[in-house]
C-alpha cells in the first residue's frame, strides 16, 4: 500500500504559531522532488508539543495541499487510545489514506495491552493503520509476535519499524500476512532493511534530501543495490548528523540552510542544536551537494 521515500515532516512554528505558509510550500516541494507520501504529525514533526486543534490543523493542511498528488499518512499516536481514535476519526474526515499510529508511550502496556489498543483501534474506525515502533522513545516494544498477529488485522496494513532490530525484518516477513508492508524508521538501517525486505522507509532524511532519498528508495526498489550503495554513501553522512542533537532541532537546523525561509523555532523542551551539531549538519549537506 505504500512504498518509497516517505518524509515524516517537520512541523515549521513562526513565533509560536503554526506557520502554515511555510508548511504548504514544504508539502509542494516533497511532492516534486519525488516522496511517495507524506507523514504530518510524526515524531519528526514535534507532535507532543502540539494541542490536538494544532495537530488536526497541520494534517488537516498536509492533506489538502497535497490534493490527492501522494497519500498522506497521518500522524495520530497517543498513549491513550480514546485520544489515538480521535485524531483517526479526524484524520479520515480530511481525506488521509492512513493513521501512523505509535506504540503506546509512558503507560507501558504490555503486549496483551497493546494489543487491545490496536484492536480497539481497528474495530472503531475503518481506516488503515501503520504500526510504528519506536522503543527507544516509548519504552514499549511491540514483540515481532504481536507484530504478527496484529498484521493479520484487515485493518493493520504496514509497520514503520524504528527497533533498530534488523533481524525483525525477516521475522516480519516470514510470519506476518503476505501484504503486510514494512517501512523503515531508521534511515542510516534503510539499505539493510530493503535488502531483508523492507520496501521503504519513513524518513527525517528526505525532509531534507527528498530527491536523492527517492533515488535511493528507487534503487532499492529495482534491486541495483551498487547505486544504491553510492547513494547510501552519499546520505549516510547526513543521517547521522540530523541526530547528532536532539531531534528535530538538527532537521529544522538543515531545512532553513536548503529552504531560506524554512524556520528554525522549536517548542520547549526542545532546544536548538549546538554548534558542533550545526557544523555537522553544514558538512553532511555540502558533502551531499545540497548547499
Amino acid at each position: 500500500m505504500f512504498s518509497g521515500s516517505i518524509p515524516a515532516l517537520a512541523t515549521p512554528f513562526r513565533d509560536g504559531s503554526f506557520a502554515e505558509d511555510q508548511f504548504r510550500a514544504l508539502v509542494d516541494w516533497q511532492i516534486d522532488q519525488g516522496s511517495s507520501a507524506l507523514v504530518p504529525c510524526g515524531t519528526t514533526g514535534e507532535a507532543s508539543t502540539l494541542s490536538n486543534a494544532e495537530h488536526h490543523r497541520v494534517i488537516e493542511v498536509c492533506v489538502e495541499q497535497a490534493a490527492g498528488r501522494v497519500p498522506i499518512i497521518a500522524g495520530c499516536g497517543s498513549n491513550d487510545t480514546t485520544n489515538a481514535l480521535l485524531h483517526l476519526t479526524f484524520s479520515k474526515k480530511c481525506g488521509a489514506a492512513a493513521g501512523l499510529v505509535v506504540a503506546p508511550y509512558y503507560n507501558r502496556p504490555n503486549q496483551e495491552g497493546i494489543t487491545a489498543h490496536f484492536t480497539t483501534l481497528t474495530e472503531s474506525i475503518d481506516l488503515p493503520l501503520v504500526l510504528y515502533n519506536v522503543p527507544a522513545r516509548t519504552v514499549t516494544d511491540i514483540q515481532p509476535e504481536t507484530v504478527a498477529a496484529l498484521s493479520q488485522l484487515p485493518g493493520i496494513v504496514a509497520i514503520k519499524d524504528a527497533s533498530g532490530v534488523l533481524d525483525r525484518v525477516t521475522e516480519h516477513r516470514l510470519d506476518c500476512a503476505d501484504d503486510f508492508v514494512m517501512l523503515s524508521g531508521v534511515d542510516e538501517l534503510s539499505l539493510a532493511f530493503n535488502a531483508a525486505g523492507g520496501i521503504g522507509c519513513i524518513s527525517v532524511t528526505a525532509n531534507v534530501a527528498p530527491k536523492l532519498c527517492a533515488e535511493f528508495q528507487a534503487a532499492c526498489a529495482a534491486g541495483d543495490y551498487a547505486k544504491a550503495r553510492e547513494l547510501n554513501d552519499v546520505l549516510y553522512p547526513l543521517h547521522k548528523s540530523l541526530f547528532s542533537d536532539a531531534s528535530p532541532g538538527p532537521i529544522k537546523y538543515a531545512l532553513s540552510r536548503v529552504l531560506p525561509d524554512f524556520s528554525t523555532d522549536l517548542r520547549l523542551p526542545m532546544t536548538p542544536p549546538s554548534e558542533a551539531s550545526r557544523k555537522a549538519v553544514d558538512a553532511a549537506l555540502e558533502g551531499a551537494g545540497l548547499i
